[in-house]
């Protein structure tokens, strides 16, 4: 049967495009599915404050009355304000095995991002760059962590039949508990012993200029590299709203020197050891669940966000030690609570520097994610 696409307004009536993603994984047994209550605030204008920035549509792709896939397509006016490309992206870009589904997918968002004037589509990313990006294909043997995404094997090359051709590959790397490797253990306690620098939990008692810290450290640390833009107030402080039930204070800290927050270090809990049993849903008891999972049990592993210093003091010779150290410390701090392993990620191919100081830390790349893009015509 011939396919046929639907599209879906944000906001309004969602639940196929939700459904689409129990379809296409449902004999998955590393998927973890979303919890819907939070799918739905994040498709909504008026509960998420990226719609101020941006204009969003979603599809599905049906065979007859079958269910058969969703993508996305964005405009996102703070990239374009930034990078001045021209470019539109696509998400939540999941299929069944479908030559047919596929390109009638990204054809829908192509022609949706054609008639705004973009000449370029990148993806996927659902939404943007600081939520699940890329396609998975590397590293199927395990479930994704906490804002990772996951793919079906088929799912790359179905990218390459609809016309997509790789951009960038991006690295996602395991570090179980183990020896540090002695440099960078000394870099660690050259930096404890310096008098000026202090290694401090974010206080959460503080939220507000904790996030003003955060949102400048981002914004400074990550200027300029692939895909970045500036991250918003109000972007920042729904994120830490979303964040703040699993949040572990001791996974969380900032680098002060003398005084002023230079660096940030934010590594979580992993959500989707919790909610992997769930389907989606907290309703009768997913919600108690939830709780004794992150707050008695508490997950065995993390994912680690975030790990930024300010441009001024990444070229002092004297802090050149400074990001190892956070390393270590946040490594010391996840054992001393019974983490078992973290997942960081996610790095570009190209990010040389800092692949090699992961590397140095002890932790191996498990798995790889590709991120597409297409040249509107």
């Amino acid at each position: 049967m011939k396919i046929t696409i639907r599209e879906h307004k944000p906001g309004e009536n969602i639940r196929p495009f939700i459904q689409a993603g129990h379809e296409v994984f449902r004999d998955d047994p590393h998927w973890i599915a979303p919890l819907h209550f939070e799918l739905r605030e994040r498709l909504h204008p008026k509960k998420n404050p990226f719609f101020r920035r941006a204009e969003v549509t979603l599809f599905t792709a049906w065979r007859g009355s079958q269910l058969v896939g969703r993508c996305s397509a964005q405009i996102d006016r703070e990239h374009l304000r930034v990078w001045k490309d021209d470019t539109g992206f696509f998400g939540f870009f999941d299929t069944l095995n479908d030559d047919e589904a596929a390109i009638a997918l990204i054809d829908a968002a192509t022609n949706w991002l054609r008639r705004r004037g973009m000449k370029r589509m990148r993806g996927p990313f659902s939404l943007y760059v600081n939520e699940e990006v890329g396609v998975l294909i590397e590293g199927f043997d395990s479930p994704p962590v906490l804002m990772m995404s996951h793919s079906r094997r088929w799912q790359s090359r179905l990218c390459e039949v609809a016309g997509l051709e790789k951009e960038k590959d991006l690295i996602a790397w395991k570090y179980t508990a183990g020896e540090f490797p002695a440099r960078v253990l000394r870099a660690w306690e050259q930096v404890k012993a310096m008098p000026e620098v202090r290694l401090r939990s974010v206080d959460t008692r503080r939220m507000e200029e904790e996030i003003k810290n955060v949102q400048e450290i981002y914004n400074d640390a990550w200027s300029g590299k692939w895909g970045v833009v500036p991250a918003l107030p109000d972007e920042v402080a729904k994120v830490a709203k979303d964040l703040k039930l699993i949040i572990d204070e001791d996974l969380a800290f900032m680098a002060e020197i003398d005084g002023r927050a230079a660096g940030m270090c934010i590594m979580l809990p992993n959500l989707n050891e919790a909610i992997a049993d769930l389907n989606g849903k907290l309703l009768p008891l997913g919600f108690a669940k939830l709780l004794w999972r992150l707050k008695v049990k508490h997950p065995v592993s993390t994912r680690l966000m975030m790990l930024g210093i300010r441009s001024e003091y990444r070229h002092v010779k004297k802090y050149g030690g400074l990001s190892a150290a956070m390393y270590v410390e946040v490594a010391k701090r996840g054992i001393a609570k019974g983490y078992k392993w973290g997942e960081l990620s996610w790095t570009r191919e190209d990010d040389g520097p800092i692949n090699v100081g992961i590397k140095a830390m002890g932790a191996t790349p498990y798995k790889k994610y590709r991120v597409y893009q297409k040249t509107i015509s």
